[in-house]
């Protein structure tokens, strides 16, 4: 299996820094082969650029694309503690939501689609979406990430 940094450059995808924790953890953590992230926000050069609650502030087309971004975040994480040679194996994406909001699944499915274009058959996973009322610095959504290197 090529590593996926080929595929990114195939993409024309830079993959991020790693985003600086905005609290007291570490983005990612290896044991073994398994890898998990921490929470990744939609950063772009360190900043949030859209806020707010999905459905309200936020479209639900808008926060497919930050899905995407936070999962590319959540994937340089992984990276730095995996390598270039990863399987995915389940995503989490939380969505600020509307309290009448209930597409979190097409939310998600823009961390979803960035994986499957990445990785192929080695980015399909299990997930969850989960609509919660609030996520740090009224970010619209969450993603968390856990894979297994595959230079065990």
């Amino acid at each position: 299996m090529p590593h996926f940094a080929e595929r990114l450059a195939e993409l024309g995808i830079v993959l991020p820094e790693v985003a600086a924790p905005v609290a007291a953890y570490i983005p990612a953590k290896r044991t073994g082969p398994e890898i998990r992230t921490s929470g990744q926000l939609p950063f772009v050069a360190g900043k949030l650029e859209v806020t707010g609650k999905v459905g309200a502030e936020v479209s639900a087309e808008l926060a497919y694309d930050q899905a995407r971004i936070a999962a590319l975040n959540a994937l340089a994480a992984a990276a730095s503690v995996g390598g270039e040679s990863l399987t995915i194996t389940h995503v989490t994406v939380f969505v600020a939501s509307a309290p009448d909001f209930t597409a979190q699944p097409q939310v998600a499915n823009g961390a979803s689609d960035l994986l499957a274009e990445i990785f192929g058959p080695a980015g399909a996973h299990t997930r969850s979406a989960v609509g919660v009322a609030v996520l740090p610095l009224d970010s619209p959504v969450e993603v968390e990430l856990v894979c297994l290197a595959d230079n065990e």
